[in-house]
Protein backbone atom coordinates (compact mmCIF):
# COMPACT_ATOMS: atom_id res chain seq x y z
CA UNK A 1 0.00 0.00 0.00
CA UNK A 2 1.26 3.45 -0.97
CA UNK A 3 2.65 5.63 1.97
CA UNK A 4 1.17 8.24 3.47
CA UNK A 5 1.40 11.04 5.95
CA UNK A 6 -1.34 9.44 8.28
CA UNK A 7 -3.21 12.14 10.92
CA UNK A 8 -6.67 11.87 13.12
CA UNK A 9 -9.51 10.69 11.77
CA UNK A 10 -11.87 13.46 10.25
CA UNK A 11 -15.23 11.69 10.13
CA UNK A 12 -16.73 8.16 10.07
CA UNK A 13 -16.31 7.03 6.81
CA UNK A 14 -12.64 8.01 6.22
CA UNK A 15 -10.77 6.24 9.04
CA UNK A 16 -7.34 7.49 7.73
CA UNK A 17 -6.78 10.70 6.67
CA UNK A 18 -4.30 11.59 3.69
CA UNK A 19 -2.51 14.79 2.91
CA UNK A 20 -1.03 16.12 -0.68
CA UNK A 21 1.45 15.51 -1.77
CA UNK A 22 0.99 11.54 -1.71
CA UNK A 23 4.04 9.38 -1.67
CA UNK A 24 2.64 7.66 -5.03
CA UNK A 25 4.04 5.64 -7.89
CA UNK A 26 1.28 5.66 -10.20
CA UNK A 27 0.82 3.41 -12.74
CA UNK A 28 -1.62 3.99 -15.77
CA UNK A 29 -2.56 1.29 -18.18
CA UNK A 30 -4.12 2.54 -21.36
CA UNK A 31 -4.06 6.07 -21.11
CA UNK A 32 -7.15 7.51 -23.06
CA UNK A 33 -8.73 10.44 -22.82
CA UNK A 34 -10.40 9.65 -18.98
CA UNK A 35 -7.04 9.14 -17.65
CA UNK A 36 -6.13 11.72 -19.14
CA UNK A 37 -7.99 14.12 -17.18
CA UNK A 38 -7.69 12.36 -14.06
CA UNK A 39 -3.55 12.68 -14.27
CA UNK A 40 -4.23 16.59 -14.77
CA UNK A 41 -6.67 16.54 -12.49
CA UNK A 42 -3.85 15.31 -10.05
CA UNK A 43 -1.01 17.20 -10.83
CA UNK A 44 -3.13 21.00 -11.40
CA UNK A 45 -4.17 20.09 -7.55
CA UNK A 46 -0.60 18.73 -6.68
CA UNK A 47 -1.28 15.53 -5.52
CA UNK A 48 1.09 13.36 -7.62
CA UNK A 49 4.30 14.99 -8.91
CA UNK A 50 4.86 13.74 -13.18
CA UNK A 51 7.90 11.70 -12.12
CA UNK A 52 6.30 9.39 -10.05
CA UNK A 53 3.41 8.72 -12.60
CA UNK A 54 4.20 6.13 -15.68
CA UNK A 55 1.40 6.05 -18.34
CA UNK A 56 1.23 2.91 -21.15
CA UNK A 57 -0.20 3.51 -24.59
CA UNK A 58 0.12 1.38 -27.84
CA UNK A 59 0.89 4.24 -29.97
CA UNK A 60 3.91 5.86 -30.25
CA UNK A 61 2.22 9.53 -31.11
CA UNK A 62 0.07 9.42 -28.56
CA UNK A 63 2.60 8.61 -25.34
CA UNK A 64 4.24 11.82 -27.32
CA UNK A 65 1.66 13.95 -26.83
CA UNK A 66 1.23 12.77 -23.09
CA UNK A 67 4.72 13.32 -22.73
CA UNK A 68 4.25 17.10 -23.70
CA UNK A 69 1.58 17.95 -22.58
CA UNK A 70 1.88 16.48 -18.84
CA UNK A 71 5.14 15.34 -18.42
CA UNK A 72 5.18 12.30 -17.26
CA UNK A 73 6.99 9.18 -18.44
CA UNK A 74 5.23 6.70 -20.95
CA UNK A 75 5.87 2.84 -22.36
CA UNK A 76 4.03 0.79 -24.79
CA UNK A 77 4.46 -1.73 -22.04
CA UNK A 78 2.13 -2.26 -19.70
CA UNK A 79 4.22 -4.85 -17.15
CA UNK A 80 6.35 -1.91 -17.43
CA UNK A 81 4.00 0.82 -16.14
CA UNK A 82 2.38 -1.82 -13.34
CA UNK A 83 6.22 -2.44 -12.07
CA UNK A 84 7.07 -0.63 -9.33
CA UNK A 85 3.32 0.96 -8.62
CA UNK A 86 1.67 1.45 -5.42
CA UNK A 87 -1.12 2.52 -6.88
CA UNK A 88 -2.41 1.24 -10.82
CA UNK A 89 -5.44 2.99 -13.08
CA UNK A 90 -6.54 0.75 -15.40
CA UNK A 91 -8.62 2.72 -18.01
CA UNK A 92 -8.77 0.67 -21.16
CA UNK A 93 -11.42 0.15 -23.77
CA UNK A 94 -13.93 -3.03 -21.91
CA UNK A 95 -12.87 -5.21 -25.29
CA UNK A 96 -9.37 -4.73 -24.77
CA UNK A 97 -8.89 -6.22 -20.99
CA UNK A 98 -8.98 -9.55 -21.55
CA UNK A 99 -6.33 -9.20 -23.55
CA UNK A 100 -4.21 -6.89 -20.89
CA UNK A 101 -5.31 -9.16 -17.65
CA UNK A 102 -2.85 -11.88 -18.53
CA UNK A 103 -0.25 -9.52 -19.05
CA UNK A 104 -0.43 -7.46 -15.94
CA UNK A 105 -1.19 -11.21 -13.75
CA UNK A 106 1.84 -11.40 -11.37
CA UNK A 107 2.98 -8.48 -12.45
CA UNK A 108 1.09 -5.95 -10.19
CA UNK A 109 3.06 -5.49 -7.18
CA UNK A 110 1.28 -7.50 -3.90
CA UNK A 111 0.79 -4.38 -2.17
CA UNK A 112 -0.74 -2.11 -4.56
CA UNK A 113 -3.99 -0.57 -4.97
CA UNK A 114 -5.74 -1.53 -8.14
CA UNK A 115 -8.03 1.37 -9.55
CA UNK A 116 -10.34 0.22 -12.73
CA UNK A 117 -12.74 2.73 -14.90
CA UNK A 118 -12.96 0.12 -17.62
CA UNK A 119 -17.17 -0.43 -18.22
CA UNK A 120 -18.39 -3.50 -17.41
CA UNK A 121 -15.66 -5.13 -15.52
CA UNK A 122 -16.34 -6.20 -12.16
CA UNK A 123 -13.99 -6.87 -9.33
CA UNK A 124 -14.79 -10.84 -9.88
CA UNK A 125 -13.39 -10.51 -13.62
CA UNK A 126 -10.75 -7.96 -12.39
CA UNK A 127 -9.41 -10.26 -9.28
CA UNK A 128 -9.59 -13.41 -11.03
CA UNK A 129 -7.31 -11.87 -13.72
CA UNK A 130 -5.24 -9.72 -12.34
CA UNK A 131 -4.36 -12.22 -9.50
CA UNK A 132 -4.99 -9.47 -7.09
CA UNK A 133 -6.90 -8.17 -4.13
CA UNK A 134 -7.27 -4.65 -3.49
CA UNK A 135 -9.55 -3.36 -5.99
CA UNK A 136 -11.47 -0.48 -6.86
CA UNK A 137 -14.39 -0.45 -9.94
CA UNK A 138 -15.24 3.16 -10.47
CA UNK A 139 -17.37 4.70 -13.28
CA UNK A 140 -16.58 7.99 -14.20
CA UNK A 141 -18.81 10.57 -16.56
CA UNK A 142 -17.42 12.64 -19.45
CA UNK A 143 -17.64 16.15 -17.51
CA UNK A 144 -14.36 15.15 -15.47
CA UNK A 145 -13.01 15.71 -18.27
CA UNK A 146 -13.00 19.85 -16.44
CA UNK A 147 -12.83 18.27 -13.05
CA UNK A 148 -16.95 18.50 -13.01
CA UNK A 149 -17.97 14.69 -12.87
CA UNK A 150 -19.10 12.58 -10.42
CA UNK A 151 -17.93 9.25 -9.89
CA UNK A 152 -19.51 6.43 -8.19
CA UNK A 153 -17.17 3.30 -7.11
CA UNK A 154 -16.73 0.29 -5.04
CA UNK A 155 -13.88 -1.10 -3.23
CA UNK A 156 -13.70 -4.88 -2.09
CA UNK A 157 -12.31 -5.62 1.80
CA UNK A 158 -8.58 -6.10 0.58
CA UNK A 159 -8.66 -2.29 0.16
CA UNK A 160 -9.14 -1.37 3.62
CA UNK A 161 -9.18 2.36 5.03
CA UNK A 162 -6.23 3.87 3.74
CA UNK A 163 -6.54 2.47 0.28
CA UNK A 164 -10.31 4.51 0.42
CA UNK A 165 -8.84 7.57 1.40
CA UNK A 166 -6.12 7.34 -1.32
CA UNK A 167 -8.99 6.57 -3.65
CA UNK A 168 -10.77 9.57 -2.45
CA UNK A 169 -8.32 11.91 -3.15
CA UNK A 170 -7.66 10.50 -6.81
CA UNK A 171 -10.68 10.54 -7.90
CA UNK A 172 -11.56 13.95 -6.07
CA UNK A 173 -9.43 14.79 -9.11
CA UNK A 174 -12.38 14.38 -11.77
CA UNK A 175 -14.96 16.09 -9.55
CA UNK A 176 -16.82 14.76 -6.47
CA UNK A 177 -16.98 10.84 -5.43
CA UNK A 178 -19.29 8.97 -4.28
CA UNK A 179 -18.74 5.27 -2.47
CA UNK A 180 -21.44 2.52 -2.56
CA UNK A 181 -21.29 -0.81 -0.13
CA UNK A 182 -22.79 -2.67 -3.15
CA UNK A 183 -21.12 -3.35 -6.44
CA UNK A 184 -24.13 -3.47 -8.15
CA UNK A 185 -24.70 -0.13 -7.53
CA UNK A 186 -21.55 0.67 -9.88
CA UNK A 187 -23.51 -0.87 -13.03
CA UNK A 188 -26.49 1.01 -12.03
CA UNK A 189 -24.61 4.41 -11.75
CA UNK A 190 -23.40 3.47 -15.34
CA UNK A 191 -27.01 3.51 -16.80
CA UNK A 192 -27.47 7.52 -14.71
CA UNK A 193 -23.93 9.34 -14.08
CA UNK A 194 -22.31 7.67 -16.64
CA UNK A 195 -24.18 7.53 -19.60
CA UNK A 196 -26.52 10.79 -18.00
CA UNK A 197 -24.22 12.95 -20.51
CA UNK A 198 -25.08 11.85 -23.70
CA UNK A 199 -29.32 12.23 -22.74
CA UNK A 200 -28.77 15.51 -21.84
CA UNK A 201 -26.21 16.24 -24.84
CA UNK A 202 -29.37 15.19 -26.97
CA UNK A 203 -32.06 17.10 -24.94
CA UNK A 204 -29.80 20.65 -25.66
CA UNK A 205 -29.01 19.37 -29.07
CA UNK A 206 -33.00 19.03 -29.78
CA UNK A 207 -33.40 22.59 -27.82
CA UNK A 208 -31.03 24.14 -29.78
CA UNK A 209 -32.38 22.91 -32.93
CA UNK A 210 -35.77 24.09 -31.85
CA UNK A 211 -34.64 27.75 -30.67
CA UNK A 212 -32.58 27.80 -34.03
CA UNK A 213 -36.11 26.84 -35.84
CA UNK A 214 -38.05 29.85 -34.25
CA UNK A 215 -35.41 31.78 -35.66
CA UNK A 216 -32.32 32.41 -33.41
CA UNK A 217 -29.05 32.64 -35.04
CA UNK A 218 -27.37 29.13 -34.09
CA UNK A 219 -24.94 30.67 -31.53
CA UNK A 220 -27.19 32.77 -29.63
CA UNK A 221 -29.66 29.72 -29.66
CA UNK A 222 -26.49 27.66 -28.19
CA UNK A 223 -25.77 30.07 -25.74
CA UNK A 224 -29.14 30.43 -24.25
CA UNK A 225 -29.59 26.32 -24.24
CA UNK A 226 -26.70 25.86 -22.44
CA UNK A 227 -27.00 28.84 -19.65
CA UNK A 228 -30.46 27.85 -19.36
CA UNK A 229 -29.99 24.18 -18.26
CA UNK A 230 -26.64 24.79 -16.16
CA UNK A 231 -28.70 27.55 -14.19
CA UNK A 232 -31.49 25.44 -13.55
CA UNK A 233 -29.07 22.42 -12.69
CA UNK A 234 -27.41 24.93 -10.04
CA UNK A 235 -30.92 25.84 -8.95
CA UNK A 236 -32.01 22.54 -8.05
CA UNK A 237 -28.32 21.76 -6.69
CA UNK A 238 -28.78 24.18 -4.36
CA UNK A 239 -32.03 23.90 -3.67
CA UNK A 240 -33.51 21.60 -0.85
CA UNK A 241 -36.89 21.83 -2.30
CA UNK A 242 -37.95 18.57 -4.72
CA UNK A 243 -37.41 19.04 -8.31
CA UNK A 244 -41.16 18.57 -8.46
CA UNK A 245 -41.42 21.43 -6.66
CA UNK A 246 -38.77 23.11 -8.48
CA UNK A 247 -40.97 22.43 -12.06
CA UNK A 248 -44.35 23.72 -10.30
CA UNK A 249 -42.76 26.97 -8.85
CA UNK A 250 -42.55 27.83 -13.13
CA UNK A 251 -45.41 26.19 -14.05
CA UNK A 252 -48.75 28.72 -14.18
CA UNK A 253 -51.81 27.71 -14.81
CA UNK A 254 -52.84 28.07 -18.54
CA UNK A 255 -49.12 28.95 -19.28
CA UNK A 256 -46.60 28.57 -21.32
CA UNK A 257 -44.61 25.80 -19.01
CA UNK A 258 -48.02 24.12 -18.91
CA UNK A 259 -48.53 24.06 -22.80
CA UNK A 260 -44.74 22.81 -22.59
CA UNK A 261 -45.09 20.14 -20.69
CA UNK A 262 -48.39 19.06 -21.85
CA UNK A 263 -46.35 18.06 -24.78
CA UNK A 264 -43.85 16.15 -23.48
CA UNK A 265 -46.43 14.18 -21.44
CA UNK A 266 -48.37 13.29 -24.50
CA UNK A 267 -44.89 12.84 -26.37
CA UNK A 268 -44.00 9.91 -23.40
CA UNK A 269 -40.99 11.90 -21.93
CA UNK A 270 -40.83 10.46 -18.74
CA UNK A 271 -41.11 6.96 -19.95
CA UNK A 272 -38.48 6.99 -22.80
CA UNK A 273 -36.08 8.86 -20.54
CA UNK A 274 -36.80 5.68 -18.16
CA UNK A 275 -36.42 3.23 -21.17
CA UNK A 276 -33.37 4.75 -21.75
CA UNK A 277 -31.85 4.23 -18.54
CA UNK A 278 -32.72 0.94 -18.19
CA UNK A 279 -31.23 0.21 -21.71
CA UNK A 280 -28.00 1.60 -20.79
CA UNK A 281 -28.22 -1.18 -17.95
CA UNK A 282 -29.08 -3.94 -19.31
CA UNK A 283 -25.91 -3.49 -21.77
CA UNK A 284 -23.65 -2.72 -18.73
CA UNK A 285 -24.99 -5.93 -17.64
CA UNK A 286 -24.36 -7.46 -21.19
CA UNK A 287 -20.54 -6.06 -21.00
CA UNK A 288 -20.62 -7.33 -17.54
CA UNK A 289 -21.45 -11.42 -18.75
CA UNK A 290 -19.59 -10.95 -21.85
CA UNK A 291 -16.07 -10.11 -20.30
CA UNK A 292 -16.87 -12.70 -17.57
CA UNK A 293 -17.20 -15.18 -19.98
CA UNK A 294 -14.33 -14.15 -21.92
CA UNK A 295 -11.75 -13.80 -19.16
CA UNK A 296 -12.92 -17.36 -18.32
CA UNK A 297 -11.36 -18.55 -21.94
CA UNK A 298 -7.68 -20.34 -21.59
CA UNK A 299 -5.24 -18.60 -22.33
CA UNK A 300 -3.53 -18.81 -25.49
CA UNK A 301 0.56 -18.17 -27.00
CA UNK A 302 1.55 -14.53 -25.82
CA UNK A 303 -1.35 -14.01 -23.20
CA UNK A 304 -3.93 -14.23 -26.38
CA UNK A 305 -7.01 -15.79 -25.83
CA UNK A 306 -8.85 -17.74 -28.89
CA UNK A 307 -12.14 -16.06 -30.07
Amino acid sequence: MATVEPSSPTDQDLSVAVEPPLRLHLGVVGTGTMAQAMIAGLLDRGLVPADRILCSHPRPGRRERLEAELGVATTASNPAAVAGANVVLIAVKPQVLPRVMPELSGRIPSEALVISIVAGASTGVLGAGLGHPALVRAMPNTPAQIGSGVTVWYGTPDVGPEGVAITRLLLSALGSEIQVEQEELVAMATAVSGTGPTYTFLFLEAMIDAAVHLGFPRHVARRLVVETVVGSAEFAAQSDRHVAELRDMVTSPGGTSAAALAELERGRFRTVVSDSVWASYRRTLELEEGLRKRSERPVGPEGTRPG
